[in-house]
């Protein structure tokens, strides 16, 4: 019997198929659903490697999971089969200063290696929203990225070398602990954004890098989304790299302030965030210059007193996505059409089609996001015991995502594909489509790895 197979290699306690453990795992922060036969916490690779055998040799899939925070269906158990917990190994194994990077496990939470690295003075740049419970190999294998990636890249630019489980069970290092290399494939970047159909992060090397000695917010405010957009244009192309740069538009502002009155924001038909960090010379300069190119465009420019009243701001921006439900009791925030990207010159554009979706299809929806990098989240609430208003929140996000295709963009820029967005892939990747799914057949020949994901095995 499987269950007693599972319980041999982690444990008794390590092994659940109760229907209060198959309910809690039959979900993440999207709205895909599934349903796992078995849920089971591994301690090491070994462990993983052995359940991986077993399900390869019973054709029954495996699902990576670390705390469930996706918002696309991406460790969901579409079909069923074995969900892995991997949050029990959550240990920062090494921390190499000396050489610029740590080793840890694939359950430690993005938070706390950066706490855990900050004594040191150094950080792991990549900033997600979800911080304090997101696990780096969710990260990993999404591909994420955060606030501030305008600067410092998404995930991909610090993985160095990842072990990982294949699909048969065998476990393989793909990369190096040197901070470059151009010997073979790159096999470490095809298993980031791979969402677990390729193999299992059981291991990472990762890239860390020295704190900024300062950092500066800027608030800046205008009377429209679109200017501010047009903004976003001016800074970047006068050659000035801020660390970060958000957007959040008056729907976004008037949640905000409802949900939290002390924050000291202003009211304005949209504010960037803008954060520039650095020497303090550099820093000085930087601010000086974003104040430069937004003058005559921006209604208002002020910067952060001190690093608390930046540090609130942050914590401001960081509780969007719950704050909207403050502005309607009766609506609830879906995360469905939230995470378009488009080339910077096209931000204006978007954020003009959003505002026409909106009034077109007639449903409200907000605006934020890492507009810096050209990633929009746009934020839809409606009544959920409403069909008309689920028929208008699916027709708002198919428009969405195939605008930014249009612009030359892309359905997901951090949160992932998953289950939730895998009808797109052939629209924005018609021509590679067939090629990642010749890579998965190769890689995954039974199909046990996260399937029906990425639209890859229809």
């Amino acid at each position: 019997m499987l269950l007693n197979r599972l319980k041999e290699i982690v444990g008794d306690k390590n092994v659940s198929n109760s229907a209060s453990d198959i309910c809690c795992y039959s979900s993440d922060a999207s709205r895909v659903k599934g349903r796992p036969e078995y849920v089971v916490r591994p301690h090491n690779s070994e462990q993983v490697s052995k359940i991986v055998k077993l399900a390869s040799e019973n054709e029954m899939p495996v699902v990576a999971r670390g705390a469930a925070s996706g918002l696309a269906g991406g460790a969901v158990p579409v079909r069923g089969g074995i969900v892995l917990d991997m949050s029990g190994m959550d240990e920062i194994i090494d921390i190499d200063i000396d050489n610029l990077q740590v080793t840890i496990g694939p359950g430690v939470v993005h938070s706390r290696l950066n706490e855990t690295l900050k004594p040191h003075g150094f950080f792991f740049p990549p900033d997600p929203g979800s911080t304090a419970m997101c696990t780096l190999a969710g990260l990993i294998a999404n591909n994420g990225s955060g606030m501030r990636s305008v600067k410092y890249g998404t995930t991909k630019r610090y993985v160095l070398d990842l072990e990982v489980v294949l699909a048969d069970g065998s476990i393989i290092r793909t990369g190096s602990r040197t901070l470059k290399m151009a010997s073979g494939y790159d096999l470490t970047s095809l298993m980031v954004g791979s969402e677990g159909t390729l193999g299992i992060i059981t291991e990472a090397v990762l890239k860390i890098y020295p704190l900024p000695r300062a950092r500066l917010v800027i608030l800046l405010s205008f009377d429209s989304a679109e200017k501010a957009g047009g903004a976003v244009v001016r800074i970047l192309s006068s050659g000035t790299i801020p660390s970060a740069c958000e957007i959040l538009d008056n729907t976004t502002i008037r949640a905000l302030k409802s949900y939290d009155p002390s924050l000291d924001i202003p009211d304005a038909g949209a504010i960037l965030m803008v954060e520039v960090d650095g020497s303090e010379g550099a820093v000085s300069e930087a601010s000086e210059m974003v104040k430069k190119v937004c003058e005559g465009i921006a209604d208002d420019i002020r910067a952060a007193k001190d690093e608390q009243e930046s540090d609130r701001i942050w914590a401001g921006r960081r509780i969007v996505g719950a704050a909207i439900s403050r502005l309607d009791p009766l609506r609830n925030r879906v995360y469905v059409g939230e995470d378009v990207g488009v080339p910077i010159k096209k931000i204006p554009e978007m954020i003009e089609n959003v505002h026409r979706i909106s009034d077109e299809v007639g449903i409200p929806i907000m605006i934020y996001g890492h507009i810096g990098d050209g990633n929009l989240h746009t934020g839809m609430s409606i009544d959920m015991l409403s069909e008309e208003e689920w028929d208008k929140l699916h027709r708002a996000a198919d428009l969405i995502y195939r605008k930014a295709i249009e612009l030359g963009g892309t359905v997901s820029a951090e949160h992932g594909i998953g289950g939730a967005r895998s009808n797109y892939m052939e629209l924005e990747h018609p021509t590679s489509l067939p090629v990642m799914s010749l890579i998965k057949k190769a890689l995954d020949p039974k199909g046990i790895l996260n399937p029906g994901k990425l639209g890859l095995d229809k």
